[in-house]
């Protein structure tokens, strides 16, 4: 079982960061795509490092080719020794068209081919065999010597796909090394939908369950006593609120039988009424999408929550937490059971 942390973007905060996580005991961190690129602080956690696995969480695969994307890819898995993992993601239409201005359609099967491009790329580059991809979405198939990098031992980075739904899923279980689930999840969607879908693409193309890992980010309210609890789970509604309010996240509502509170939130965002959304996550709600716990507890009921559903958890503790009672929480996390 792996425990992995959250690294900030801004590069001049990311050695420090990245240095602290790995003293803390974390296995891997993340670094993903909001307000800034989200390669180039890897290249700083890899040099301030030397054991922590280090990747994107995610970075948009639309807004790029796999080309490109397969350069930063090598050069990070070169840097690293082999410590890069590749997590990508698909966005929604309207970023894709209207932010990136790149072309949308069919998420699938061009998320597919995204991946499938670029290990014949790296396979190239590898053992030297002529590039010759061809897809709906992507082709590939000019490779002269002069554009091949530098070989490195570590071999082909692993590839990591971001899903939701279910028709994603199963991809990742066809061809993807791992799986990053959306925060926005609970138990019981995870053993119903998820992990039901990840086993049919499995099945498809003949692969275990332990070829891909599932690496899913913890919502956790904490704190050191009631009164600071109380005001990370008043946080946390207002978290739960907004991606509730996203139709691509209905779905998860829905099998808990709150369906129609998306529809709600929904209309409270297009109306600007942020603070109100909040006041629409009872308590059930709260629980079944949060670990709600003060920090002496904590562990226990995270590793309840996820034991035997995922393989690697993303668990960030309060700004300002003792580095002695986050190694203290991630022993126990990890415990004697394990979660994976």
């Amino acid at each position: 079982m792996r425990i992995d942390g959250g690294m900030p973007s801004v590069l001049a905060g990311v050695p420090a960061a990245a240095g602290a996580l790995e003293r803390m005991g974390y296995d891997g961190a993340w670094c993903g795509e909001v307000n800034h690129d989200p390669f180039l602080p890897l290249v700083l956690a890899a040099e301030h490092t030397t054991r922590l696995e280090i990747g994107t969480c995610i970075a948009v695969a639309f807004a790029r080719n796999p080309m490109s994307v397969a350069q930063l890819g090598w050069d990070l898995q070169t840097y690293s020794e082999g410590r890069f993992v590749l997590g990508l993601g698909s966005q929604v239409r309207a970023h894709i068209e209207k932010r990136f201005g790149m072309p949308w359609g069919k998420p699938v099967g061009r998320m597919r081919e995204f991946v499938l491009a670029l290990r014949a790329i790296w396979s190239s580059w590898q053992d030297g065999s002529p590039l010759r991809f061809e897809g709906d979405f992507y082709t590939h198939k000019l490779m002269t010597p002069a554009f091949v990098p530098e070989p490195q031992p570590h071999g082909q980075p692993k590839i990591f796909v971001a899903a939701v739904g279910t028709a994603m899923t199963r991809m990742c279980g066809e061809v993807a090394d791992g799986m990053h689930t959306h925060a926005f999840t609970t138990r019981r969607y995870l053993e119903e939908v998820t992990l039901p879908a990840l086993a049919e693409g499995l099945d498809a193309a003949g692969r275990a369950r332990g070829d891909v890992q599932v690496c899913c980010p913890a919502f956790v309210a904490t704190g050191v006593d009631d009164a600071q609890v109380a005001a990370a789970a008043d946080a946390m509604r207002q978290r739960i609120a907004f991606y509730g309010s996203t139709p691509a996240y209905r779905a998860v509502l829905e099998l808990h039988g709150w369906g129609e509170l998306q529809t709600e939130l929904r209309a409270l965002s297009l109306r600007g009424e942020w603070a109100r959304m909040g006041t629409l996550i009872d308590d059930e709600i709260l629980d079944a999408f949060a670990v709600v716990a003060p920090l002496d507890t904590l562990a226990v009921r995270v590793r309840d929550r996820f034991e035997g559903v995922v393989d690697r958890l993303m668990l960030s503790l309060p700004a300002g937490t003792p580095a002695a009672t986050v190694e203290a929480v991630l022993d126990e996390v990890r415990g004697s059971r394990g979660i994976g």
